[in-house]
């Protein structure tokens, strides 16, 4: 392998920078990894040969003195793993071994508790004033008798004497050594020998948090409010997660919730239509008066103005919107009939109304 060019072996000139030689290095040293590529001969002596090269070029004497007399002193078998150049191998592959259970872990420490999400269902009603109310949330607690350590109140955790407290272990494959997780103490560093009996060591123990929570005026559905600090608490000392109450709206009967406008179906009358007509309607709360004008149309949206939701956080309301319903009676008294038949009679003295006329010379130009 020496006698191959180690800057052509890397892919580089023989003016590249340490940052350049690093970059190849990382490269070739990931392609040709045995654990990539188990049983392959040619990739093994290719990684060797990529690794030789990089020990040799990375250090500023022995590179020198390459570039002055084309050899290094002590290049040859292991000669390119000196110089420092475990720490940068450990660097590359930290994340190419985590996925089979490596990966440096340390020792004990606080970590956040977890962060719980709870569903709040309100009525129409509630999301439009406000509502303040109570809700009792499971969490995981710090333990009140050893205050979180897990361990027996006057004991403490020893040093975990397989890693010394490193919380990993080095084991060499050849030429190659890899950190993993102490198989003792887990890749916590430290053991616990009198674990606590009220939480089994764990430091929290399951409990349940009664909690005001306040909905705000105006509040749509799949809206979140987030309350700091009112998740599960912490591991080892560590803050307490955050807790996600999950506002859901239920379907009401009458409304249904546009932004901050409501909108009604409201069955009416021909009669009502066509002469126009007061009528009491629904809004949230009580009922209002909606005057329906002579000559409205089916399916016409009236508005109450500012009768729908209040605005989240802002001043000013929706509306409270009514959508015109034609109702026809399935059955006529004889005077309701005597009365339509005298009116169709009459109405055919009159012009065809607009939409009607409109149809008419639709239909006469498709039938030519």
């Amino acid at each position: 392998m020496a006698t191959r060019d180690y800057y052509q072996v890397l892919g580089v000139s023989q003016g590249a920078s340490d940052a350049e030689l690093k970059k190849a290095y990382r490269q070739l040293a990931m392609q040709f990894h045995p654990d990539k590529n188990p049983g392959d001969k040619k990739s093994e002596e290719r990684f060797k040969e990529v690794n030789e090269a990089y020990g040799v070029l990375s250090d500023p004497d022995k590179r020198a003195h390459y570039d002055r007399f084309g050899s290094a002193p002590g290049a040859g078998a292991g000669g390119g793993f000196e110089g420092g150049f475990g720490t940068l191998f450990e660097d590359i592959f930290e994340n190419f071994f985590s996925g089979a259970g490596g990966g440096r872990r340390g020792r004990s420490r606080a970590m956040r508790g977890e962060d719980l999400q709870y569903e709040l269902k309100i009525t129409l009603e509630d999301a439009a004033a406000g509502l303040e109310t109570k809700i009792q949330i499971p969490r995981l607690e710090r333990c009140e008798t050893c205050k979180g350590t897990g361990s027996e109140p006057g004991t403490h955790k020893t040093t975990c004497d397989t890693c010394q407290g490193r919380g990993e272990v080095r084991m060499s494959h050849g030429f190659l050594t890899v950190a993993r997780p102490c198989p003792r103490c887990g890749g916590e560093g430290q053991i616990n020998k009198s674990p606590c009996r009220d939480c089994r060591g764990e430091g929290r123990r399951r409990g349940e948090h009664v909690l005001n929570v306040k909905i705000p005026p105006g509040i749509d559905d799949g809206m979140q409010l987030r309350v700091s600090g009112e998740g599960s608490g912490g591991v080892n000392g560590g803050p307490a997660g955050d807790l996600y109450v999950l506002v859901r709206i239920r379907e009401h009967a009458i409304f249904t919730r546009h932004g901050i406008d409501l909108l009604c179906d409201l069955p009416v009358s021909f009669t009502q239509l066509a002469l126009g007509a007061e009528v009491e309607v629904p809004v949230l709360n009580g009922t209002e008066t909606l005057r329906i004008a002579a000559g409205s149309q089916p399916h016409q949206v009236l508005r109450l103005r500012g009768k729908g939701m209040p605005r989240l956080r802002e001043r000013g309301h929706g509306d409270a919107c009514y959508r015109l319903l034609l109702e026809v009676p399935q059955k006529l008294s004889g005077k309701q009939r005597e009365a339509l038949e005298a009116f169709e009679a009459a109405s055919r003295e009159q012009q065809r109304g607009p939409l009607a006329s409109a149809f008419i010379e639709r239909m006469k130009k498709l039938l030519g």
